[in-house]
This record gives structure tokens, sequence and C-alpha cells, in this order.
């Protein structure tokens, strides 16, 4: 039963905060307690305290930004003693990871290897990775990688009903949990 949550998130442009947002209304419609702090305002979050952590990022370059990295860097050289071997799981450790991405060349793709780089702190300390969401975004630098890239116009993205879908999604996904 998840009963609280932090999310946790990076956002240059307010993409990501925007999902961030959508991600808390969903957990609370399912009467779940939410914090929800950007990465500079959460050096002193405990994970083990929440049943469920969020982490949100925009990709940049297949990458996350360096700030939302050294931030995992130093919260898993924190948390070295709690690193399991064989990625066990512990009961009552969940993670949910968002990323929003522009996907000029490969599409989605390009947001695959962050969330699966982030993902992996959390397999490390024996997290249940809940679910992985990824929303096409606008690239508010660049007019040409928002009209000409793979994913064609995605200016004004994401849109209200983008971000209704994520809450959508984040409930069902208590939903089923919840159910296990």
């Amino acid at each position: 039963m998840i009963e609280n949550a932090i999310i946790i998130y990076w956002s240059k442009t307010g993409n990501t905060q925007k999902v961030a947002y959508a991600v808390k209304k969903g957990l609370e419609e399912e009467d779940v307690t939410v914090e929800i702090k950007q990465v500079q305002d959460a050096k002193e979050v405990d994970f083990f305290s929440y049943d469920l952590v969020c982490i949100g990022s925009p990709s940049y370059q297949w990458s996350p930004p360096e700030e939302l990295d050294e931030y995992l860097q130093k919260k898993f050289n924190e948390y070295s003693d709690e690193v399991k071997l064989g990625a066990s799981r512990v009961e009552g450790r969940n993670a949910l990871i968002f990323c929003t991405y522009s996907g000029p060349h490969t599409g989605r793709k390009e947001a695959v290897p962050v969330v699966k780089y982030i993902g992996q702190f959390f397999e490390h300390l024996g997290y249940k990775i809940l679910d992985e969401i990824y929303v096409l975004s606008q690239h508010h630098g660049s007019k040409k990688i928002s009209t000409q890239g793979k994913m064609g116009d995605i200016r004004n993205l994401p849109t209200d009903a983008d971000l209704e879908q994520v809450k959508y999604d984040v409930r069902e996904m208590i939903s089923y949990h919840d159910e296990e």
C-alpha cells in the first residue's frame, strides 16, 4: 500500500515541472500524501521515508542534466551501505521515473537511456520500478527541433490532454500496485 510519496524533479523550461505536478495530482487522487521538490531543494530528503520515490528529468542528449546526475550520485554514495548485491528487491521500496523529451533524431529512444540510468540507482537500492513515463515535449531552445524533427511539430507540448494522461497513468499504477 502506497501512503506517501516524494516527487523530485529537475526542469529548465517548465516541461518536466508540468509533468511533476500531473504526477502529484494523480497520486493525490489516490489518497497518497505527496511532497514535491526540485532537485536543488531535495538534498536532505531521505528516500527511505517514503513508500514511493518519483524522479523526473528531461533528456539531454540521452542523459539526465548534470544537476540531477550529481544529485543521484551523491544520494547513491550516501546510501552505499544499502546497495543490494543481486539487486534484490526490498518490500515497500518503490520508484516511478518520468522523462520529458523532444526526440528530434530517433524519437522516444532518446529518452529511454535517461529513464534506465535513473532506474539503476533505485534498483541497486532494492526498489521496484513501478512505472516509466515518457512525455513528448517542446524543445524550447530550437524552433527547428520543435517543428522539423522526427516527432513532427511538437510546439506547445505537453498539452493539457497529455498531462491528464499522465495523471490517469499514475492513478492506474497506484491502483494496480495496491491490488498486488
